[in-house]
């Protein structure tokens, strides 16, 4: 009774396989902003459409996919969580020391 469990597993829970729901408001509500801001501020010149344009471009680039990440989000959020959360490791491993700088070894 040997299973294989396929690596793309979680890509079947995904949006066109690639996508959150997250991914999907978040594009969405960049690209309403962007139509909202094209209706309101007309561009005239190169400098206002590129700050209409700027929302979609945006909220785009975040939702770019990108391999062994899921998409630059995931990628900003990993980078952001390294330099600012201290990890701690607990080694539990064969050979411990205790708070009292005692070696011990754990057999099992």
């Amino acid at each position: 009774m040997n299973f294989l469990i396929p690596a793309n597993t979680k890509k079947s829970m995904l949006i066109f396989g690639i996508f959150t729901t997250f991914d999907l408001i978040l594009f969405g509500v960049g690209i309403g902003v962007t139509i909202l801001l094209l209706m309101i501020v007309r561009p005239s010149s190169l400098l206002t459409a590129c700050i209409d344009l700027a929302p979609a471009v945006i909220c785009g680039f975040l939702v770019l996919p990108v391999p062994n990440y899921h998409n630059i989000r995931v990628v900003i959020q990993e980078v952001y969580t390294f330099y600012t959360k201290r990890q701690r490791f607990i080694w539990k491993g064969w050979c411990v020391k205790d708070e009292y700088g005692e070696s011990k070894q754990i057999y099992k």
